[in-house]
């Protein structure tokens, strides 16, 4: 993970192993087919949803790819998915923590269920999947790349997702304690926040034509975003290129932030 000999050899992941959760679909699929496109094997995790045609998509590529499920509000399915990973390619390089629910609930009626299922997925469960993956990274000797996928919400509040806000909100820290502590174990701890894309996530605002149009009027770069616009930042983010970039998070957002 640490070697780079020309520019476009940084951007190559050849050797690799991978973990994406969440890669049944959406984003997550789309990022698993760009490792995979630069060379990984990967992993792919879907719970509900199977992550066989993510796997069919990598293996078209020419790479390994090993279908992963189970529900990450159980504690024991992280350990278990970083085990399997290893136990498929034989070590893992890249961890991509992209799975995620959301609850939209006035927070005057938010159930204390949804609260802590939302951010035992979306938060806590990142945390154990990182830890797992880490002590593997640190073991092997070899560095590795953990990437978060947070949100715009890291940075902004949200309407009528209190559980979800706050969750990315922590990801985003979670990503710069655990680059403080990893930095120097050639281990590069960064996220990714995607700003409105085009996914499950927010099918119920793309259906609200007030919304939808409040929102879309708002990006400078005119449209919702797709999966494959993260394509080249989750690349970036696991490939030697990156290998002096820690602790950051990456808005991918079509100009959002900016506004």
């Amino acid at each position: 993970m640490t070697g780079m000999s020309s520019v476009l050899d940084a951007f190559r992941l050849d050797g690799c192993a991978a973990l994406v959760t969440g890669a049944s679909a959406g984003l997550g699929a789309a990022m698993a087919v760009a490792l995979a496109e630069a060379g990984a094997d990967v992993a792919a995790h879907g719970n509900t949803r199977s992550p066989a045609d993510t796997c069919r998509r990598v293996e078209r590529l020419g790479r390994r790819a090993a279908a992963l499920t189970g529900d990450l509000s159980d504690r024991a399915v992280s350990a278990r998915l970083v085990g399997e990973t290893v136990e498929a390619f034989g070590r893992i390089d890249i961890l991509v923590n992209n799975a995620g629910l959301i609850r939209r609930t006035p927070a005057v009626h938010y159930a204390d269920a949804d609260w802590d299922r939302v951010i035992e997925v979306d938060l806590t469960s990142a945390f154990r999947l990182a830890r797992d993956a880490g002590r593997h990274m640190i073991a092997a000797g070899r560095g590795g790349r953990i990437i978060n996928v947070t949100s715009l919400l890291a940075f902004q509040g949200g309407i009528t997702v209190p559980a979800y806000a706050a969750a990315k909100g922590g990801l985003a820290q979670l990503t710069k304690a655990l680059a403080n502590e990893w930095a120097s174990k050639g281990i590069n701890v960064n996220a990714i926040a995607p700003g409105y894309m085009e996914t499950d996530n927010t099918e119920a605002l793309r259906d609200d034509p007030v919304r939808s149009r409040q929102i879309l009027e708002r990006i400078p770069a005119g449209r919702w975003g797709q999966p494959i616009d993260l394509a080249g930042a989750v690349v970036f983010l696991a490939s030697p290129a990156a290998r002096y970039v820690h602790g950051h998070v990456l808005a991918v957002d079509g100009g959002w932030l900016g506004r």
